[in-house]
């Protein structure tokens, strides 16, 4: 079963997506990224995609929305621990252009 925990850092939000980032995710997704939003304004969302092992089109929506709920300024997004795959993906996608991807 796909989870996102939320831990608050120094650095920012840490959502950390473990299992599949797929259409099922999508609402606990906005309620993670929701619910940090309501208790401070963070400087930075942090997406760790570690224990990612798959993502599709829907997820790549919620990390539009994402961003856009933000303001579209891609230094507020850091997307990290991208496995081979998941890099292609973001990449053909143009991702690395719209995130700051590590």
């Amino acid at each position: 079963m796909a989870t996102v925990n939320v831990e608050q850092t120094q650095q920012g939000v840490v959502l950390k997506i473990d299992g599949r980032f797929d259409f099922n995710l999508h609402g606990e997704f906005r309620d993670a990224y929701e619910g940090a939003l309501r208790e401070n304004e963070p400087a930075k969302f942090i997406i760790d995609m570690a224990g990612t092992e798959y993502m599709d089109s829907s997820a790549l929506g919620m990390l539009l929305i994402l961003r856009d709920r933000l303001g579209c300024n891609s230094n507020r997004q850091v997307i990290v621990n991208c496995n081979k795959d998941i890099l292609e993906i973001l990449q053909v996608s143009n991702f690395d252009k719209l995130f700051t991807i590590q």
